[in-house]
């Protein structure tokens, strides 16, 4: 007899609820720490973001750059649902490490609040400090003078926001409240939304289909949204479901150009593909990447599936770069 799949949300993300509201967190991966050793494939540091909110940044740097290169910068946001994992995390750490090396960029994985101890939308505004803290490298008006291990190499010209997963969805939200900032001489030149978590009250046909999937079954996707969202608020909140959202809609239409990749085996994939639909309805240029095969998150676990998002990710910076030009 075939097993039945878990029904409790709480087992399947491994995560208890205590009586505070915060979250006991069962089973997380290892983190590991930042290097400048010569051994590793990328040099990488922590650099303290807000330490009232305990945030951070860390930056991973490509190996023996010639010194006449400039580089693009990438804001990354890492995935978990709002609730789990960290920039540090196993997965994330290495991600951003290979990307940095096979895209010959500076990578920023910003360390944000976790919900339900921080609802949202305390991750867009971690991840709205973390933009402000590299315009402020790039203009050396952070105080102290810029970071040299940052500025050596950066064209902040070519700065792009990648999230994946709740980080696509916070990388979407941030880059809304940027619309009307001065953020010169940085330049946002594109988002980069990796499997964007997103949802609604009414389910879409993927999610449907795969409800019981094994990396984000609905009954998970759910419990994420109610620790996440702002008390009282429902899974058709903007910050979930951006699509005939109110005070955001004539902000949307100014969003930088937009890559939103997705797999047809991710239950999530429905709610990627109305992103990309309602953004081009408001006239944001959107590139889309999506595949048959695959599975939520399947870059952190398949070369092959890494390997087809770096490629991805390479083009649209380089056509970005195209774009900026002929406009």
């Amino acid at each position: 007899m075939a097993a039945q799949p878990e029904s409790d949300p709480f087992k399947i993300l491994n995560i208890a609820l205590n009586p505070d509201g915060s979250l006991t967190r069962l089973r997380e991966f290892p983190k590991l720490p930042a290097s400048e050793h010569p051994d590793q494939l990328c040099l990488s540091k922590d650099v303290i973001l807000n330490p009232n909110n305990k945030t951070f940044i860390r930056i991973f740097r490509p190996r023996n750059l010639p010194p006449e290169i400039k580089i693009p910068v990438i804001v990354y946001v890492h995935g978990g649902g709002f609730i789990l994992f960290s920039a540090a995390s196993g997965p994330f750490h290495e991600s951003c490490s290979r990307m940095a090396d096979r895209l010959q960029a500076v990578f920023l994985s910003v360390e944000y609040r976790l919900a339900p101890e921080h609802r949202l939308p305390a991750a867009y505004e971690d991840a709205v400090e973390a933009i402000s803290w590299l315009r402020d490298q790039a203009c050396g008006s952070n105080g102290g003078g810029c970071d040299p291990w940052l500025m050596d190499g950066v064209d902040f010209s070519r700065c792009f926001l990648m999230g994946s997963s709740s980080g696509g969805n916070i990388v979407y939200n941030a880059a809304l409240r940027l619309v009307d900032a001065d953020l010169s001489p940085l330049v946002i030149q594109g988002l980069i939304m990796n499997q964007a978590f997103f949802g609604g009250v009414e389910p879409s046909d993927s999610e449907t289909r795969l409800i019981n999937d094994r990396i984000c079954p609905l009954a998970a996707t759910h419990l994420m949204w109610s620790l996440a969202l702002p008390e009282g608020a429902g899974r058709d909140h903007e910050y979930s479901n951006p699509v005939g959202s109110g005070g955001t809609q004539e902000k949307i239409g100014r969003l930088p150009r937009s890559l939103v990749k997705g797999y047809g085996g991710d239950p999530l994939v429905d709610r990627q593909k109305i992103l990309a639909d309602m953004l081009e309805a408001r006239g944001v240029h959107v590139v889309r990447r999506f595949e048959e095969d695959g599975f939520h998150a399947c870059e952190l676990f398949d070369r092959t599936k890494a390997e087809a998002l770096y490629v991805d990710v390479e083009e649209f910076i380089k056509s970005s770069g195209t774009a900026a030009s002929n406009m």
